[in-house]
């Protein structure tokens, strides 16, 4: 097993009383913490802090910790999902900016954003977030920045952000099956539910380009004019839209998977980023999403095309998640 456990359960205490709804969490990147809110009163309840640099963050498959992870310290910090508790810190992983579990439960991959390689892990279920072997580091170009893996455990894509460049790596072998020039500053990639059909966001221009990547190697077949800065996305979680931020256009794109097109648009101040989309009991959606450059989550009503209220979180809010959150496909 990589790192050591570092007992971390006593640092915070939750709010009197167990919440109804599992919380809102927010990474802010620059100042090593991860904030606490109540989804109800949208108030900030508390701030954990982290390893340097929090990114991104990813549901164990057990769905017991949320793992987030902190490129510049080389850590993962294991956070309980439903209670909003550090449950420990897991070291030795390295520079992770990115990460995603294979659906199998077998893999786990990283983006080493700053050594430019991606990092792949075989996870074992065990009590506490599970047991990471390192398997192998796969070179790739230069900063290597979000991760897709297929449905059948079979494939992870990743951008190369500084490269211009999109790659494939056989998660079986560990070895590239291809690597394809893209648009300026690819940034997050999406893979369409059937397999086929791999979307990346350009934060270097204005598009999100869609790779055929069913045949032998990727093939563009369109390119769907968002807003500047095409970033992050999230699945609309009815199998066939996705959102995806634009932030420099300060919106949010939500494009059909079958036509491959734009058909709504949403207002998202101060250069959104990463995506969630909550669902309360009636099945009410709400838009969440980080305003990188104004220390804010906004949160947006999908229904009236609004922003409906602003938190004050910390510098550079980058990853948001809820347990209480729409399908990922």
């Amino acid at each position: 097993m990589l790192g050591v456990a570092c007992g971390a359960r006593a640092q915070t205490t939750p709010a009197a009383g167990a919440q109804a709804v599992p919380p809102i969490f927010v990474l802010n990147s620059l100042d090593a913490t991860i904030s606490v809110i109540d989804p109800t009163t949208f108030s900030e309840l508390r701030r954990l802090p982290t390893g340097k640099e929090p990114h991104h963050l990813y549901l164990s498959p057990d769905e017991r910790s949320l793992l987030v992870a902190n490129a510049m310290s080389d850590t993962l910090t294991l956070v309980d999902p439903k209670t909003g508790l550090v449950q420990r810190t897991i070291s030795g992983i390295d520079d992770p900016y990115q990460l995603r579990f294979s659906p199998d439960m077998k893999w786990f991959v990283t983006a080493a954003n700053r050594l430019d390689h991606v990092t792949i892990y075989r996870w074992n279920a065990a009590a506490d977030g599970g047991d990471f072997k390192l398997v192998k580091k796969v070179a790739a170009g230069k900063t290597p920045s979000h991760l897709f893996i297929d449905s059948k455990s079979t494939v992870v894509y990743t951008s190369l952000q500084d490269s211009d460049q999109l790659m494939a790596i056989d998660l079986a072998t560990q070895t590239p099956r291809w690597t394809v020039p893209t648009g300026k500053l690819p940034a997050d990639v999406f893979l369409t539910p059937d397999d086929k059909q791999l979307l990346v966001g350009l934060t270097g221009d204005e598009f999100v380009e869609v790779y055929d990547v069913s045949a032998t190697a990727a093939k563009l077949v369109k390119r769907i004019k968002t807003g500047a800065g095409a970033h992050a996305f999230r699945a609309w979680g009815d199998g066939r839209h996705v959102l995806v931020s634009n932030r420099v256009a300060n919106s949010i794109s939500r494009i059909d998977l079958q036509s491959l097109t734009v058909v709504d648009t949403y207002p998202a101040p101060g250069g959104p980023d990463c995506i969630d989309v909550m669902v309360d009991a009636r099945g009410v959606k709400t838009i969440l999403v980080t305003s990188r450059w104004a220390r804010r989550l906004t949160v947006i009503d999908p229904v009236r095309h609004q922003v409906v209220r602003q938190v004050a979180v910390g510098r550079s809010p980058h990853g948001v998640w809820t347990l209480a959150h729409a399908s990922r496909r």
